[in-house]
């Protein structure tokens, strides 16, 4: 399996608001798991070209993440500016 509970508990503890790998509910560890999910099936579809329901599964994980990042920038535009700026995400 591609995501392991290892990897998302190294994932919650390096992008969790409060630091920790308990932290699994905050929008910056929730962001850090989505993008994670997101590379994973893009370079899926790199070689997939036709399997359309992983698309369609890509397409609702990039919504929820898009909400989340609106979200975040309506609450505190320092914690939105810090996360887009570590995982690498374009707005």
């Amino acid at each position: 399996m591609y995501l392991t509970s290892e990897k998302k508990q190294e994932l919650f503890q390096q992008h969790g608001f409060a630091k920790q790998s308990t932290d699994t509910g905050s929008p910056e560890a929730q962001i850090a798991l989505f993008t994670y999910r997101i590379n994973h099936l893009t370079e899926h579809l790199k070689t997939h070209k036709k399997d359309y329901g992983t698309r369609l599964g890509l397409l609702k994980l990039v919504g929820k993440r898009r909400r989340l990042l609106d979200y975040l920038q309506k609450v505190d535009i320092e914690r939105y500016r810090s996360i887009i700026s570590e995982l690498g995400i374009r707005k």
